[in-house]
């Protein structure tokens, strides 16, 4: 069973000790990609690996991952695997590669059924429940999988100098024109978050980081549900 405290905390503490240092530019290109595999599912890094998703998401039927009462805090695993998606797909795609969201290819939103087109950190209880209900679970696993093999690519085609590279106004704009994220209280805040990182920084959290969070809420659901 994966433990975030063996598994993880070491290469998460590992990836944040040499993110800035260019001596260990190909040690952090591997770190990330790593972390990334474990919080995706084994075809998106293709290497065969342990995937923690993967874990988390063994045997649960489709009730288990849409049923708001029964989820974790709130937050059904439907949710939680939408919400870490589609920040991975902004962050990598808009601020870090100013590229097209995948989200925005391949007609996603009609395959996936969603009900919504940003992050949904702005959902009430009831509209959890029903972007939850209305979701198709294969395409949201499919879409997942587009997002994580660009953003794979998108890391292994940074330089050392891209890791020092703040956003730009034009990007952090394009997030709102794209209703990539509400401009509600609850989720604008997001914009001015990631105005201040670097795209180191963005490789910390999101890009890894915070997947691993909401993977974990995935399991406390399992676990309730069990």
């Amino acid at each position: 069973m994966f433990s975030i405290n063996n598994d993880w905390n070491p290469k998460q503490t590992r990836l944040r000790d040499i993110i800035k240092k260019e001596g260990d530019f190909q040690e952090t290109i591997e770190l990330c990609l790593k972390l990334h595999s474990i919080v995706h599912m084994p075809e998106v890094s293709g290497s065969g690996e342990y995937s923690f998703l993967e874990e988390v998401l063994s045997g649960v039927s489709d009730d288990g991952f849409k049923n708001y009462s029964s989820s974790y805090k709130g937050r059904t695993m439907a949710y939680n695997i939408w919400h870490i998606t589609r920040i991975e797909d902004i962050c990598a795609n808009i601020l870090i590669a100013d590229d097209v969201q995948v989200i925005n290819t391949d007609n996603w939103l009609k395959k996936t059924k969603s009900i919504i087109t940003d992050t949904g950190n702005a959902l009430t209880a009831e509209e959890i429940a029903e972007f939850s209900a209305a979701i198709s679970r294969e395409e949201l696993m499919n879409y997942r999988a587009a997002v994580g093999k660009k953003t794979r690519e998108i890391i292994k085609n940074l330089t050392f100098k891209d890791m020092k590279r703040k956003m730009n106004d034009k990007s952090l704009q394009r997030i709102l024109d794209e209703k990539a994220v509400s401009e509600k209280p609850d989720a604008v805040w997001l914009v001015e978050f990631w105005g201040k990182k670097t795209v180191a920084g963005l490789l910390l959290l999101p890009i890894t980081r915070h997947h691993v969070m909401h993977i974990n809420d995935c399991l406390k659901t399992k676990k309730k549900i069990k």
